[in-house]
């Protein structure tokens, strides 16, 4: 009898590992594809059975590092892959994904273009060429490759229109913002970009001249050249409120596409307790903002000034959003 049990026991526990493994490699099923939808993991016809399974193994560890931040182990393991098969599309886009995240914008522009040459219509490939361009502020050459991912699909026109407005090339701005207000596709953010930059007056042309490091000479500077790398240096170098909340004004109505203005208009007013209108500024700000880093740092400063409002709620959910930024 005890010994019919142990049987009857035994054969339960073994259909239970075995529904475990079953259970484990569907989840697993499941999970490959997902990833393998986001990142376009390839079948690999040309390899071997053995081959194959290591270049997907490689390929998996390669994503896995990215997604915790470990980008040159990531690369590690896509040389693998590469050793395994060469000229692979897909190795070749997460190679320049990597570099960029790495700050290598040279390897990483390198690598894109390898990935273009054999699937030139490919639009993630096209829109992640854009964010390198935009990561050397190359807005001329970003705007070359945003009018073919328009061309593909048109609802992109939104961006093409923001990357006009960060080339100061005002007038196609609002031309293109007012083509898509006539066909009902026009946004919060380019009502307020058209706002701004009606704002404008104008303006100078940008006259090119050696920068100093010397904040009188360069507010000086800034009387005749109102160049927005001199306004830059400005509020990089001034550690005066009031020079601060002048030169920050007056660059969000000379460069109202430069979400850099913004913030230190934003951080000022927060400095100086005026919460309210820092909140309104930096929410204005945000919608311009394209890097991560700076996008952290709009964040940090939303949330000091729903502290200043006594909005704890709030306050916890933007300085969670700049951490999951950085992390």
């Amino acid at each position: 009898m005890n010994c019919s049990k142990n049987i009857e026991r035994v054969s339960e526990e073994r259909q239970f590992k075995f529904f475990k493994l079953a259970l484990f490699s569907l989840l697993f099923f499941l999970f490959s594809i997902n990833i393998a939808a986001q990142d376009s993991i390839p079948e690999k016809k040309d390899l071997t059975e053995e081959a194959e399974l290591k270049f997907q193994q490689f390929f998996f560890k390669a994503l896995s590092e990215k997604s915790i931040g470990n980008y040159q182990k990531a690369i590690e393991n896509l040389e693998s892959c590469n050793q395994l098969l060469t000229n692979d599309v897909s190795v070749f886009f997460e190679f320049s994904k990597n570099y960029l995240l790495l700050n290598n914008t040279l390897l990483a522009k390198e690598y894109i273009e390898r990935s273009l040459a054999q699937e030139d219509n490919n639009i993630w490939m096209l829109k992640h060429f854009v964010k390198i361009y935009l990561k050397n502020r190359n807005y001329t050459d970003a705007i070359k490759i945003q009018n073919k991912i328009v061309a593909i699909n048109p609802k992109e026109r939104e961006f093409l229109a923001r990357l006009y407005a960060y080339n100061r090339q005002y007038e196609a701005s609002i031309s293109l913002i007012d083509l898509l207000e006539k066909e009902n596709l026009l946004s919060s953010v380019l009502k307020r970009l058209r706002v701004n930059l009606e704002r404008r007056n104008g303006g100078k042309p940008n006259v090119k001249k050696e920068v100093s490091s010397d904040v009188t000479v360069l507010k000086n500077q800034f009387k005749t050249d109102k160049s927005y790398k001199v306004l830059e240096q400005i509020l990089e170098k001034s550690s005066n409120n009031t020079d601060l909340l002048k030169f920050s004004k007056e660059g969000i109505g000379l460069f109202p596409a430069q979400p850099y203005v913004y913030l230190v208009n934003g951080k000022t007013l927060n400095n100086q307790k005026k919460y309210k209108t820092a909140l309104l500024i930096l929410q204005s700000g945000i919608d311009f903002v394209i890097d991560d880093k700076m996008e952290a740092d709009f964040y940090l400063e939303i949330a000091k000034a729903f502290k200043g409002l006594g909005n704890d709620k709030e306050e916890k959910k933007y300085a969670q959003k700049a951490e999951n930024l950085k992390s």
